[in-house]
């Protein structure tokens, strides 16, 4: 039996059904695409079909109306199959679509009598469809898929008992489907800066040298940006550290909203220092972007409104400020050494030069060029 499906970046999208990150790993280590070859399989092997199907929502576009939402054949088998793959179908469209949509199991003897039955895709395969058999697929309250299948063999039609074990494997379906969720978000934490929300250093030193060995291999520019909070401490001794926390939770959300080039990686290095990769961009649009990070930062007002927990406002204007270094590797960096070399020769570059900006006065950007100057 040939199974088709996605390929696999492609089937990776929808296992987005959770907050989405900002930068998404390399790849993802489940295989989706094999998984539902595998159920597919077993499901025709309990439940002998001449074809079958799964079909799911796109979380990135879903709807909490269920009828507004498109299904896509994600996998399926059976003559005509290799046209249905990628295909999107309406939900309010079919037997699927009503299963979809109202989250019950459906069997329907004979389509021809049956006013749910949508013709279209019979067309477009080329397949006869006589009798289907559908069940929804489930995570955790919310209707994410169905599973179809169609033209019973070796029986007259569909049974009860037919529906049964296809439900059980609707269920290992969202099981599985769970499980990915739960080892992408677990991989996810694992980068995750607990306050912030941002990357952590562990994550950072990971894609430092992943960016690293491409801007060697590529000659393509990358730049680091160093940030340290000047007069950070008076707000914890003043207002107290959760105080401080709020304020290092609203600095990371000013990173992601000036912070729009698509490849940057914005992390929290420890305490009040932030650091960010800029793949793709140079000295001068990397002083840019500091420049831009320095304005905003000291026109912003910190703590202006109640916290969710009734930590008061403080409205902490005029106090802190930030301090900028940068380094730009193919300006910097000329010399042949190994990956960790030049990987701890950048940072210390950018660490450099955001300390020359402290010694200038702070609330400053500071750019270590090639030749061993700074510029502000």
């Amino acid at each position: 039996m040939e199974i088709y499906t996605l390929a696999k970046g492609e089937v990776d999208k929808f296992l987005k059904r959770r907050r989405k990150a900002k930068y998404e790993e390399d790849e993802f280590d489940v295989r989706l695409d094999l998984i539902f070859r595998e159920i597919l399989q077993k499901a025709n092997e309990f439940v002998p079909s001449e074809s079958g199907s799964i079909l799911l929502d796109d979380p990135a576009k879903k709807s909490p109306l269920l009828e507004k939402n498109d299904l896509v054949f994600v996998a399926c088998f059976g003559p005509g199959s290799s046209k249905l793959v990628g295909v999107s179908l309406p939900a309010t469209k079919g037997i699927v679509g009503h299963t979809y949509c109202t989250g019950q199991p459906y069997i329907s003897p004979d389509v021809k009598d049956d006013k749910h039955f949508y013709s279209e895709i019979d067309k477009k395969t080329q397949f006869i469809t006589k009798s289907i058999i559908c069940v929804p697929v489930v995570i955790g309250k919310s209707v994410c898929g169905v599973i179809e299948l169609l033209n019973r063999l070796e029986k007259v039609n569909y049974t009860k008992e037919d529906l049964n074990l296809l439900e059980i494997f609707a269920a290992y379906t969202s099981t599985l489907i769970q499980n990915a969720l739960d080892a992408k978000r677990h991989k996810e934490l694992s980068k995750e800066d607990s306050l912030t929300g941002l990357f952590n250093d562990r994550f950072f030193h990971t894609q430092l040298d992943i960016e690293i060995r491409r801007a060697k291999e590529q000659r393509r520019e990358l730049s680091l940006i160093f940030l340290d909070l000047d007069n950070f401490k008076p707000v914890n001794d003043n207002h107290g550290h959760l105080a401080g926390s709020r304020v290092l939770t609203e600095v990371g959300a000013i990173l992601r909203d000036v912070i729009i080039a698509e490849e940057a990686v914005i992390s929290r290095y420890g305490g009040d220092e932030f650091v960010i990769i800029l793949p793709g961009i140079n000295y001068e649009e990397a002083y840019k972007i500091g420049l831009k990070i320095r304005d905003t930062v000291k026109d912003f007002v910190f703590l202006k409104d109640v916290s969710p927990y009734g930590d008061p406002a403080y409205h902490i204007k005029d106090v802190i400020t930030a301090s900028i270094g940068i380094a730009s590797y193919l300006d910097c960096i000329t010399c042949q050494r190994k990956i960790e070399e030049d990987k701890n020769l950048f940072i210390k570059l950018a660490d450099e030069a955001m300390y020359k900006a402290k010694e200038a006065g702070r609330d400053r950007v500071c750019l270590r060029r090639g030749d061993d100057t700074f510029q502000f």
